[in-house]
């Protein structure tokens, strides 16, 4: 059975009342050669284009789990209550881990996890996700069908979210999700210069 697509229905205001925000903001970018989320892009360094987006946003708690390296300083991310990654090396999944016990402690019945280097994402595909949930779980897809951030979780998988192991993330939790399909485009995250480069040219173009 296919999964629901939330993509095209009029949805009503969507409420973000329990609803903790994780950006996981503390990738090695071993492809980039520095610091992509410290990189210029256009106005702002990357980090801030996804995290200024998202604390716009009237989420209970905001969470970004960071390195060292990142928010670059002196460019923080005001709003966010910012998590060290612990060790500094550990892969994703620890991130997640991170960003989702803490949610857990201050009572959140649901996380929308987002990633930092997807700077191209718009607040009205967070706006229909946040409408569609039914509680459970829904994620983002591109428009070649591939499940991906951002996504929805409810509490009842906050357990499984916390044992995840290696640099997969949750994509075996989103395989048969419901979803809202991404504009085309803003799927792209930065991993290489060239990346930089392409989300720099579709951010003048949206001007």
């Amino acid at each position: 059975m296919p999964s629901p697509d939330f993509s095209a229905p009029d949805f009503s205001a969507p409420d973000f009342s329990g609803i903790a925000l994780v950006l996981l903001a503390a990738g090695k970018a071993s492809r980039f050669g520095a610091d992509k989320l410290a990189a210029q892009l256009i106005d702002r360094p990357v980090a801030r284009h996804a995290a200024d987006m998202l604390a716009a946003l009237p989420f209970v708690h905001r969470f970004a789990i960071v390195r060292e390296q990142t928010p670059p300083p002196p460019a923080p991310l005001p709003g966010y209550t910012c998590l060290p990654l612990d060790p500094p090396d550990a892969p994703q999944s620890r991130s997640l881990a991170t960003g989702v016990a803490a949610a857990r402690r201050v009572g959140a019945q649901a996380v929308l996890v987002a990633l930092a280097d997807m700077p191209l994402v718009p607040a009205s595909h967070i706006a229909a996700l946040v409408s569609a949930f039914d509680g459970d779980r829904i994620a983002s897809r591109d428009t070649a069908g591939t499940p991906m951030p951002p996504a929805l979780f409810g509490a009842r998988h906050f357990a499984a979210l916390e044992v995840l192991l290696g640099d997969r993330g949750a994509g075996a939790l989103l395989r048969d999700a419901p979803f809202v399909t991404l504009p085309p485009g803003a799927e792209h995250d930065i991993d290489t210069p060239d990346d930089l480069a392409r989300a720099a040219r579709q951010l003048g173009q949206a001007d």
